[in-house]
């Protein structure tokens, strides 16, 4: 880190977020809290929606309270959800992201709207997950789960639309493409031409190509079929 990245980084001002989501029952009615820790201010907020699940409060706790925050900010954000911390520090959702956000080669992460915008945040605050034991005497904990609760109970809440209109996951993730990152060392990859073998009845036209860690990549689109000549009986 240069001096002025470091300079940059250590003025920042530090903050201190408390989060807390829930739902009654799950899925149902479903509320978050926050309480926003500044060293100048203190800030609470709550909010929730008429049918959404445990898990999209968590994120969406985290959300409203980075939300809050009007400058770029270092972050130390407690929640007692494992699901949250340990998608966002233990790099579930960088992964996702690397993959043009997919799990897997058929299906996208569950809540990946709400991971979306909880990534695009964390681009703009320094923020630090950490995990806290709930209902364990913590005071600010404590008071992010009664605004929670607080918000669920409250008549006439409006639609997750993430949640009541999700979208159908759309077929199969794209081929991966010439320029994009590794997936194990983020260098751009490069296209190698392929070649038929004889007696093989398909081969790769070309594959995709990493220089620095040496994987190859197969690319469906790729893919030929050779038609075999009939067998001489």
């Amino acid at each position: 880190m240069s001096n002025r990245e470091h300079s940059t980084a250590t003025s920042l001002p530090h903050v201190e977020i408390y989060t807390d989501g829930g739902c009654e029952p799950n899925p149902g009615p479903g509320g978050y809290g926050v309480v926003l820790l500044h060293p100048k201010k203190r800030k609470e907020a709550s909010g929730g929606f008429r049918k959404t699940t445990n898990n999209r409060m968590e994120i969406f706790a985290a959300i409203a309270g980075l939300e809050m925050l009007t400058r770029p900010c270092k972050v130390t954000l407690y929640s007692d959800s494992q699901y949250l911390v340990k998608a966002m520090a233990e790099g579930w959702v960088a992964g996702w992201k690397r993959r043009s956000w997919w799990r897997t080669k058929t299906e996208r992460p569950e809540n990946v709207d709400l991971w979306q915008r909880l990534d695009a945040l964390c681009q703009t605050h320094q923020v630090e997950f950490r995990w806290v034991k709930g209902h364990a005497g913590n005071p600010e904990n404590e008071r992010s789960d009664q605004h929670a609760i607080a918000a669920l109970r409250q008549p006439s809440l409006p639609v997750d639309d993430g949640y009541e209109n999700k979208p159908e996951t759309e077929g199969v993730r794209p081929d991966m493409q010439e320029g994009e990152p590794c997936r194990k060392c983020r260098t751009p990859v490069i296209k190698r031409k392929g070649k038929w073998r004889p007696g093989r009845d398909c081969y790769y036209e070309f594959h995709l190509w990493c220089p620095k860690c040496e994987i190859a990549y197969h690319v469906e689109s790729a893919k030929r079929f050779v038609e075999q000549p009939p067998s001489l009986l």
